[in-house]
């Protein structure tokens, strides 16, 4: 379990850095800034932490199935954005409402990142008994502040395309995503077994994707109609 959140924070911190590279220098820094300063202020917390506790946070399926909703939200929305944006670069002329969404999105930098950073300044106090902890918080701060905007130009040279630092962004949260199923779910199930079939309820559910699918075509029909009579 251990491993699969480490994994998992790492591919946090990287698809972090990645959507930098769709920000201007000025936000960058600005959201460096704000990284180090809540590594830097956090250190009174992180040393009221033990290993211990952090160890049943984990075995807790209850709390990793509630984080599993903040992990779902970003995910989305940051898929959401991929999409989006490939919309954008594609369709050439796009609605004012799509240009809006994906300049909302771009600001959204990720909210797992800062338990992630937390996380490290937790580990950084652990590895380095003795030393004053206010010195590595803000030695810790200081580091991230630099690695941030270094991060992502190194990422933007080394990916200069949009369409290949927007797909690898999209697989780096479909990826995410299975590795927060594998963590939250921690070999527990949300719904038990059943041997039986409901009988009434599979029919309502075929009935309604039946529905549905019937109601797509003759949309699809009507407008192609239309499409045919503008053409004439």
């Amino acid at each position: 379990m251990e491993t699969v959140v480490l994994v998992m924070m790492i591919v946090v911190c990287f698809n972090y850095l990645l959507k930098q590279t769709w920000r201007k220098p000025f936000y960058v820094a600005f959201s460096a800034v704000v990284c180090a300063l809540l590594v830097g202020l956090a250190w009174p917390w992180a040393i009221e932490q033990s290993k211990n506790q952090i160890a049943g946070w984990l075995a807790d399926s209850a709390l990793m199935l509630d984080l599993a909703v903040l992990l779902t939200l970003e995910v989305a929305l940051q898929m959401t954005f991929c999409i989006v944006a490939a919309h954008i670069h594609t369709a050439g002329r796009v609605k004012t409402s799509i240009v809006r969404i994906y300049r909302l999105l771009r600001w959204f930098p990720g909210l797992l990142v800062f338990p992630v950073l937390f996380s490290l300044l937790v580990a950084a106090i652990f590895a380095l008994p003795g030393v004053s902890f206010p010195l590595v918080a803000w030695s810790l701060a200081a580091v991230v502040a630099v690695v941030i905007p270094l991060g992502r130009w190194a990422l933007k040279h080394l990916l200069p395309e949009k369409e290949i630092r927007l797909e690898l962004l999209f697989l780096a949260n479909a990826l995410i995503a299975l590795l927060g199923i594998i963590a939250t779910v921690n070999g527990r199930t949300a719904v038990a077994g059943v041997t039986s079939v409901d009988w009434p309820a599979l029919g309502g559910v075929t009935s309604f994707v039946a529905a549905g699918l019937l109601l797509g075509v003759a949309v699809f029909r009507i407008k192609q109609k239309r499409m045919n009579k503008k053409q004439k």
